[in-house]
């Protein structure tokens, strides 16, 4: 893939600058000891970026540039010549990311979970060049695994409700970033890969920034996935006393459902610094978004139907 001039713009909005978030001290210092540089592991593809973590071997953050203006609509099975490809990346050691071996595992009952999503990058001067973006997402430095029913539920249809009801209708411009929360005792695959244990990230976040009547503003929500790894038995179990310092931590997120919160709340859990930025949520707790079930089954036009669902959630952008 030639990157040259690709990857996040930190200036993309023009008026305001946007970094991407930065990890911290100590997980600097991990690289340093090492003898890795951070820089190396910034990885630019189209229209996004990804910081991979090697030791994790999952990606910190995907960083994206969205344009609605300059979208394009492309059905999946468009954007490759038969079935899709995942890749990984030979711009960093192969060992510093997981593949196929964790993907292709017995017990892995759970998806490719994209950070930079496909249909967010799917934007450029014309249709050829929407669609090499789209392609672009496929590497597995863009990937955390991610249970059927957060990668196909309502996270999803918070990432549509953004894309679609805000950017692409109202021809906006966002960055917005994505990624997992890694932790120490994050539970463990139930199998080891190439003989290694494999801990499984369960809460994932995402900060969406925008430009409103010439100010910067940004949104943050936050989504778990532990207890439905645990039923679907994909993670080793995890014992009451364990869950009970993970509850008292998270405020006992339910599970597979979505949370509204500050970005600052995301800072504390994630240990990663963002762009400052105004904010219209400013509750400590956390607001569960709540997506109305509306009978749309009658209602055969997409965009109807997204409408629907758009009026139907609790955000606050």
């Amino acid at each position: 893939m030639n990157v040259t001039d690709l990857g996040y713009s930190v200036n993309f909005f023009e008026t305001h600058k946007v970094s991407a978030p930065r990890i911290s001290d100590s997980e600097t210092q991990k690289f340093a000891a090492a003898n890795l540089t951070v820089s190396d592991y910034y990885l630019p593809y189209v229209n996004y970026s990804v910081l991979q973590n090697p030791f994790r071997k999952f990606p910190y953050y995907s960083a994206v540039n969205v344009d609605g203006k300059h979208f394009y609509k492309l059905k999946r099975e468009h954007i490759f010549e038969g079935s899709e490809r995942w890749l990984k990346d030979d711009r960093i050691p192969e060992e510093s990311q997981w593949g196929n071996a964790l993907y292709n595992a017995k017990k892995n009952d759970f998806d490719k979970g994209h950070l930079a999503k496909r249909e967010d990058v799917q934007w450029g001067t014309d249709e050829e060049a929407a669609t090499y973006a789209a392609r672009s997402t496929f590497y597995f430095t863009n990937a955390v695994p991610q249970v059927s029913k957060l990668n196909r539920g309502v996270w999803k249809q918070i990432e549509n409700y953004i894309l679609h009801h805000e950017v692409v209708k109202h021809s906006m411009k966002i960055c917005l970033f994505s990624g997992p929360i890694f932790r120490a005792d994050d539970p463990e695959f139930l199998k080891t890969v190439n003989g290694e244990i494999v801990r499984l990230p369960y809460l994932f976040w995402k900060v969406v920034y925008y430009v409103k009547d010439g100010e910067l503003h940004r949104a943050g929500f936050l989504t778990s996935q532990q207890r439905e790894m645990q039923k679907k038995r994909i993670i080793k179990p995890v014992s009451r006393s364990e869950e009970a310092v993970r509850a008292t931590h998270f405020n006992a997120f339910k599970d597979a459902e979505t949370y509204q919160v500050t970005v600052s709340f995301i800072e504390q859990l994630s240990e990663l610094s963002f762009e400052s930025a105004a904010e219209l949520f400013q509750s400590n707790a956390p607001e569960r978004i709540i997506l109305s079930r509306v009978n749309v089954r009658n209602v055969s036009n997409e965009s109807v139907q997204m409408e629907v669902q758009a009026n139907s959630m609790n955000l606050t952008l």
